[in-house]
Formats: structure tokens, C-alpha cells, sequence
């Protein structure tokens, strides 16, 4: 595709993405991110959605839309406060290891390889940051459970792309001829990320003293940085999830300034995410879905039965209600840019494990593409966290 079609593609994108979600929310009071996901939805039905592994626009669009959208999580991420906060960095941990666990132990019931199933358990392992914060902003919600959400998701997405990494060096090593040329490749790769993340944080650190971060002209720059470094890291051949993501965490956390940006940097950012999940939302087929639905359905209920199970368990030492318990559960469901991108990563390090899982995850994707928004939403209303007036408009 030459350039000139490239741009009037991404373009339609937009305009039909923003078009189906605000029609989404007129006609039915659908999320507006639910608006984008069906109109990927319809592309994907219609045989026109994207192939795996991402190129071209696609690549760029999701790579720079997710790089914007985890420099953003990483920045939540308040490590000192998690670290006091006992109870919660206990439900972070029983959370996520639950939820790899037992979305491998059921992969690999059914008949999934040890690598293929463990890949799996870890690209689907994260709730959605993006869906879950939209739906919450767009609710007005405020609470323990909204709160708690988002930092389960972020740390969700954070342990996710960290594992991905050893993950794909332990593929490599079943491979490689020599053990050590694996582990190296480890080593580098780990290196790099923490590298381009330490030189993005100080350089966004270095701007924002001396340009006012409130100016559009400042925030533009900000956001031209993350693009750079993010699509360095693809350049020489490291994390693109980590890198932002750790960006963001250690500017968090270096520095105890809060951080005034607008969400996703303006229009520019928003623009992306919006395209991103119409993307996203058709990144599967028909012939996929009839391939993997089944296992797809099973690791969906796994993924939400060890995250019921982690939240409940700690639900008193962290000061939950059983009823907010089961609502926080449900707004973990979300799939998104984060599972797609790990996949990306996985078919093109590992192309066979890749084939093999991509109907699975696909499938699962596609599932929770369309359902994730309404449970987020659900879970919300349940804990009491939605205004009223937001409510009665709904209704």
C-alpha cells in the first residue's frame, strides 16, 4: 500500500470509528470505546481487517497509540504507595499470578503445548488499561473500585510485558544450539529497554523544567519523545511495551511532581487511540473464530475466575465489601492493544508458538473486545461508583 492510500485508510478510520461510537451512544447508550471496537468488528466480518503479524500502518498506528496509552500507565504507577500499601500489592500479585496460572493450567488440559499455553496465559493475562479507564472517565466513577482497577490493569500490563521477555528467550533457548546465546539475547534485550526508558524519563524530566508543561507546544514535544524512543525500541530490537511503560513508571517515581498532561496528549493521542481499537476490534476473522472459539470461551472463564478468586480472597485485609469484591473482578475483563501487540511479538520472534495460539487469542480478544466495555460498566454501576445524574441520563 503506497503512502497516499495509507493516509486516506487511516483517515476513513477515524472518521467511521467516531461516527459508529457516537451513534453507539445516542441510539443504545453503548461506551464509546464499545462504538470503535464494532466498527473493527464489522471490518473484520466483512474480511477486511488486519493480518498478523502487524505491518505498515497498522504497525504504526497501534505501536505509536500504544505507546502513548502505556507511557500514561506507567505514570499512574506509584511503586512507593504500592510498596506501603501491603493488602493491595498482595491482590496485585495473587491477581496476576492466578491469572497466568490457571489460564495455562486450562490451555494445556486441553491439549496446548507447554510453550504455546504458557505464551497464551501471559498476552492475556492483563485486563484492559485502556477500556477500563475510558468507561470509567466517561462514567464520571470515582471509588475504591475504579481506583483499584486501574492499578490492577497497570500492574497486570506491567508484569505481562516484563514476562514476555524471558518468556520468548526461553522459546529461543529450546532452539538455540548454544544455551548462552539465548540468555545474552536476554540480557541485551532487558539492557536496552531499561536504557531507552531511563534516557525517555530524563528527557521528558529535562523538557518540563524548563517549558510549561500546561502549554499545548510543551505537550506536543512530550509526545513526539515517546514516539521516538517507543519506535526506537522496535529499531533495535527490544520491548516496544516495556519501554514506555517503564518510561512513564520511572518518571512517576523519581519524582513525587504531579503531572498535568491532557489525556493521551490532546487530539494528536487521541486521534491514535481512537483508530487503535477500530484496529484492534478487527484483528481476527471468521475462519479464526470457528478455529478457536471454544478454547477461546474456556481461557475467557479461567482469566475471570482467578481474578474473582484473587480479589475475594484478599477482599477484608484490603477493605472491600463482597459486593464491590465481585464488581472489581468483572471490570478486569477487558482485552485489548496490549494482548494484540504481545501477540505481535510472539509470532514474529516465534512464528510457530505464534500459529498456534493466534486462534485462541484471537478469539478471546474478539470476545472481550465487545463484552469488556459493557462489564467494566456493569462492575462500576454495581460498586456504587457512578453518579447519579450520570445514571439518569443513561436511563
Amino acid at each position: 500500500m503506497n503512502p497516499a492510500d495509507s493516509i486516506w485508510l487511516m483517515t476513513a478510520l477515524a472518521v467511521v470509528g467516531a461516527l459508529g461510537a457516537e451513534v453507539g451512544v445516542r441510539t443504545a447508550g453503548l461506551p464509546r470505546v464499545l462504538g470503535y471496537s464494532l466498527v473493527g468488528a464489522m471490518l473484520a466480518l466483512t474480511g477486511h481487517g488486519v493480518a498478523l503479524p502487524l505491518s505498515g500502518w497498522s504497525r504504526g498506528v497501534v505501536d505509536s497509540a500504544a505507546a502513548v496509552l502505556l507511557f500514561e500507565v506507567g505514570a499512574q504507577l506509584r511503586l512507593r504507595w504500592l510498596a506501603s500499601n501491603r493488602s493491595m500489592l498482595l491482590v496485585c500479585v495473587l491477581e496476576a499470578s492466578l491469572t497466568a496460572g490457571l489460564s495455562f493450567a486450562v490451555l494445556y488440559w486441553l491439549g496446548v503445548g507447554v510453550q504455546a499455553a504458557a505464551a497464551a496465559a501471559v498476552a492475556t493475562l492483563p485486563a484492559s488499561v485502556a477500556v477500563a479507564g475510558r468507561v470509567a472517565r466517561e462514567l464520571g466513577a470515582q471509588g475504591q473500585v475504579a481506583q483499584r482497577m486501574a492499578v490492577l490493569a497497570a500492574t497486570g500490563t506491567l508484569a505481562a510485558a516484563i514476562l514476555m521477555v524471558p518468556l520468548l528467550s526461553m522459546i529461543h533457548l529450546g532452539q538455540a544450539p548454544i544455551a548462552w546465546l539465548a540468555l545474552s539475547e536476554l540480557s541485551l534485550s532487558m539492557a536496552s529497554a531499561l536504557a531507552l526508558a531511563t534516557a525517555l524519563a530524563l528527557a521528558i524530566a529535562g523538557v518540563t523544567k524548563w517549558m510549561n508543561l500546561r502549554q499545548e507546544n510543551t505537550v506536543l514535544l512530550v509526545l513526539a519523545l515517546i514516539l521516538l524512543v517507543s519506535h526506537s525500541a522496535r529499531l533495535v530490537g527490544t520491548s516496544t511495551l516495556l519501554v514506555p511503560l517503564l518510561a512513564g513508571a520511572l518518571l512517576r517515581n523519581i519524582s513525587d511532581r504531579a503531572w498535568p498532561w491532557p489525556q493521551h496528549f490532546g487530539t494528536a493521542g487521541g486521534l491514535l487511540v481512537l483508530m487503535m481499537f477500530v484496529v484492534v476490534g478487527s484483528a481476527w476473522s471468521v475462519g479464526t473464530l470457528q478455529a478457536g472459539w471454544w478454547m477461546a470461551c474456556a481461557l475467557v472463564a479461567a482469566r475471570l475466575a482467578a481474578k474473582t478468586l484473587a480479589v475475594l480472597a484478599l477482599r477484608r485485609p484490603s477493605g472491600l465489601k463482597e459486593r464491590q469484591g465481585l464488581a472489581l473482578a468483572i471490570t478486569l475483563m477487558p482485552l485489548s492493544v496490549t494482548c494484540l501487540l504481545l501477540l505481535n511479538e510472539l509470532m514474529v520472534a516465534a512464528p510457530s508458538v505464534g500459529a498456534q495460539i493466534a486462534p485462541v487469542v484471537l478469539s478471546a480478544l474478539a470476545i472481550l473486545e465487545l463484552t469488556g466495555p459493557l462489564a467494566v460498566r456493569w462492575g462500576l454501576r454495581r460498586a456504587g461508583e457512578v453518579p447519579v445524574e450520570i445514571k439518569r441520563s443513561e436511563a
